[in-house]
C-alpha cells in the first residue's frame, strides 16, 4: 500500500477527503495545524476523525499565524454572519487567512518527502466555497509544479509529487453524499468559524451556512446538530 499525507482540519471537507484517500487504497498520514485560529475546537474534531478512521499517524503542527493577522480567524476582527449564499463566491472575505494553504501544503510536502510518499490530499473546493484564492484548480496545479522542483527526492527522481483535490469540482451536497457513501460520521466534525461554548456552531458564518445548504440539498439531516441542545441552537 502507498503512503499519502492528508491535510485534516476536522471539518466536513477534509474528513471526506481522508475517507476518499482510504477508499483509494492509500495509507493516510493526517496533518493538522494549530495556527492561532479562533476555531481551534476543530483540532478536537480532527483528533476524533483521525482516531475513528485509523490513520497511520496524526500530527498537529504548531505555527502562529496570529503574528501576521489579516484574517477574522487569526485576529480581533468580526467573523461575517448571515451572508447571502449567492454572493459568497464574489470577492475574498475577511475569513481568508493569508497564504494558509500554501503554508499547509509546504509542511505536507516536507513530511511526504520524509515518508517517501508521492501523494498529498487536500479538501479544497471551488464550487460551494467562500471565494478563497487558494482553493482554485489553477492554484493546486501551480503548487504541484512548484513542489516537483522543490525537494531533493523530486530532483533525484525518487519522488513525483501528486496533489489530489478530489472535492474540487463537487458541490457541498455532492461532498456530503460521497462521504455518506464512504461511511463518514459527520457528527465527529466541526465546521464553524466562530463556535460557542463546547464547540456549539453559530449557524450564521459562511462555513455554517454552506454546511447547512449542503445537507439540505443532499437530503440528509446534519448529525452534528442533533448533538446540540435545542435551546442552544
Amino acid at each position: 500500500m502507498t503512503n499519502a499525507v492528508v491535510l485534516l482540519s476536522g471539518g466536513l471537507d477534509s474528513t471526506t477527503t481522508l475517507a476518499i484517500a482510504r477508499a483509494e487504497g492509500f495509507v493516510p498520514y493526517a496533518l493538522s495545524f494549530r495556527y492561532g485560529q479562533r476555531h481551534a475546537i476543530e483540532l478536537d474534531a480532527a483528533t476524533r476523525v483521525a482516531k475513528s478512521m485509523g490513520v497511520a499517524e496524526h500530527v498537529i503542527a504548531d505555527i502562529d499565524l496570529r503574528r501576521f493577522g489579516g484574517s477574522a480567524l487569526t485576529a480581533d476582527l468580526a467573523v461575517p454572519k448571515g451572508r447571502d449564499l449567492a454572493g459568497m463566491g464574489e470577492g475574498i472575505p475577511i475569513t481568508y487567512v493569508p497564504a494558509r494553504n500554501t503554508v499547509f501544503l509546504s509542511f505536507a510536502l516536507a513530511w511526504a518527502e520524509v515518508l517517501g510518499a508521492s501523494d498529498l490530499f487536500i479538501g479544497v473546493n471551488a464550487l460551494d466555497y467562500s471565494g478563497y484564492p487558494d482553493c482554485r484548480p489553477e492554484y493546486i496545479e501551480a503548487f504541484e509544479r512548484m513542489a516537483n522542483l522543490a525537494t531533493a527526492a523530486a530532483v533525484e527522481g525518487r519522488q513525483r509529487l501528486k496533489i489530489h483535490a478530489p472535492l474540487i469540482e463537487l458541490t457541498k451536497a455532492g461532498i456530503i453524499r460521497k462521504g455518506i457513501e464512504l461511511g463518514v460520521d459527520y457528527a465527529l466534525t466541526s465546521s464553524c468559524y466562530d463556535p460557542g461554548e463546547a464547540g456549539r456552531p453559530c449557524g450564521e458564518c459562511d462555513s455554517c451556512l454552506l454546511r447547512a445548504k449542503g445537507f439540505a440539498e443532499a437530503g440528509f439531516a446534519d448529525p452534528l446538530l442533533r448533538r446540540v441542545p435545542i435551546d442552544e441552537r
